[in-house]
């Protein structure tokens, strides 16, 4: 009973909000290094050049002119050039995680530190300072779970390509991946392909100019085809390698017992299923083909493409959990709270944290229950997390017990679904383990951590670092397996 021996416990974190260092070692640009900070009441924006050479801007959820190229603006601040600079604390910071007891690493490679076009050029000092953090990490017996993509393109592939609706690209990231499974074959073991696959839909997350649904449904078939192959090569160079998926899942329940309300609940939560459905079962629903000719989406594809997507599927599913929603066929008469990028519905059973989402423990639980039922492959938590205000007291400390009382309630349901309801569950990476820019705001006071750092929404701050008092919680958490909440 209770979490298996092996469970691996640990912390997840991105590139593009913890790394900084974004034009160090070689490195080259990245579509996310030309967006802005924001808040809660501002959104973050992208910044771009026209055609005729203008400066303009947009947020990060709209479309950017066709020709237009991003630009780095010298009088704007973007959080992701120093971010929580990873990039010079990695040996301070992993101690701190070893200190901890992490048994895992969470962790996504740049694309653009590797190869700074996105070309078939290859940074040699950024393979290395990669080689390094994978040492460090070994060196205490941490695993490094590795994203190889995490929201983000090399701009040149945007700007140039049109990022993923061109074909071309696949053949890239194919390079990418070769290059890092073949330097870090004996290094790692878990990699999954796209971070929030479902969610990869703008210029800063797969460099596509265009909202229309043909293009973006294009851009994801050539994802899906680019992660099947992935998933082939990476077992070709290593039989040992666990390469998953990884998708933001948020159940959503129906607001009523009214049948359109189920209705409306079952088609939001199948959008999220498609994206597991044909990186796990292997094909494309028969729902979304419906829909592709309702909506007259024409996905272009070259022979062979079906018979990879069912040869190149994955060993195991990591998903975000933060929150859940609710459905409603009459939604002028709900009210919305926010949520983690798409609307909230108020569920009238729940609280939501200072940004609007629903804090909802049960959810996690059922959501493992429902994903093991339908695909029955192992299962990893590799986000979940509370954004809040830490406040440091007079003698400087951080009393985060409303984080404590998130995370103990969320390991409660993980292992409900694990001794009741039978879950493969391997392993629980909560977001943010120490203090990052926040992906959705570009905050820093939104923060997740269980370790502090000293940096403001302006980049003001001597990025030091400070345990937290869920940091001495979670080091006991995992030396009990999850026993002691």
């Amino acid at each position: 009973m209770g979490f298996p021996e092996n469970f691996l416990w640990g912390g997840a974190t991105a590139a593009n909000q913890y790394e900084g260092g974004y034009l160090s070692g070689g490195k080259g640009l990245s579509t996310l290094d030309a967006i802005t900070g924001g808040s809660k009441e501002h959104p973050r924006m992208i910044t771009y050049k026209t055609k005729e050479g203008k400066i303009e801007q947009v947020t990060r959820e709209q479309s950017l002119p066709e020709g237009a190229t991003g630009y780095i603006d010298p009088n704007q601040y973007y959080p992701s050039h120093v971010a929580t600079d990873f990039y010079h604390h990695y040996k301070e910071d992993i101690a701190l995680f070893a200190e901890m007891g992490f048994k895992c690493f969470r962790l996504s490679i740049s694309w653009a530190r590797i190869c700074p076009k996105g070309t078939k050029e290859v940074n040699e000092e950024g393979l290395q300072f990669y080689q390094d953090v994978f040492d460090e990490c070994l060196k205490y017996g941490i695993e490094p779970v590795v994203t190889m993509n995490h929201f983000d393109i090399p701009m040149y592939l945007a700007d140039e390509y049109d990022g993923w609706t061109n074909r071309k690209v696949i053949d890239y990231f194919l390079f990418f991946c070769e290059t890092v499974f073949k330097r870090y074959k004996d290094k790692v073991k878990y990699w999954m392909t796209f971070n929030e696959i479902n969610f990869l839909r703008s210029w800063t997350q797969i460099g596509i100019h265009s909202s229309e649904s043909q293009s973006r449904y294009q851009a994801a078939h050539h994802l899906f085809v680019a992660s099947a192959k992935a998933v082939e090569l990476g077992h070709q160079i290593n039989p040992d390698f666990q390469i998953g998926m990884m998708v933001a899942y948020i159940p959503s329940y129906p607001m009523t017992s009214n049948p359109e309300d189920v209705l409306a609940a079952m088609e939001f939560n199948r959008e999220q299923e498609f994206y597991i459905d044909v990186q796990v079962k292997g094909y494309y629903p028969a729902h979304k083909l419906k829909q592709f000719e309702r909506e007259d989406v024409t996905i272009v594809k070259e022979a062979g493409d079906d018979e990879l997507i069912a040869r190149g599927t994955v060993d195991y599913i990591g998903f975000s959990y933060y929150m859940s929603t609710a459905s409603t066929a009459n939604p002028e008469n709900v009210k919305y709270v926010g949520g983690n990028q798409v609307p909230a519905v108020k569920n009238p059973y729940l609280t939501e944290s200072e940004w609007g989402w629903a804090i909802d423990p049960l959810g996690l639980r059922i959501s493992l229950a429902s994903l093991y039922d339908r695909y029955n492959i192992p299962l990893f938590v590799v986000e979940n997390g509370f954004g809040a205000v830490d406040q440091l007291t007079e003698d400087g400390k951080i009393i985060d017990d409303y984080r404590i009382d998130y995370f103990s309630k969320h390991i409660k349901c993980m292992k409900d679904a694990i001794e009741l309801d039978g879950v493969d569950l391997i392993g629980y990476t909560p977001w943010g383990c120490i203090d990052i820019v926040s992906a959705g705001t570009g905050e820093m006071k939104k923060r997740y951590g269980f370790i502090y750092v000293d940096m403001d929404d302006e980049g003001n701050g001597t990025l030091d670092r400070k345990k937290k008092k869920s940091f001495d919680w979670y080091k006991n958490v995992i030396a009990s397996n999850g026993e002691q909440l």
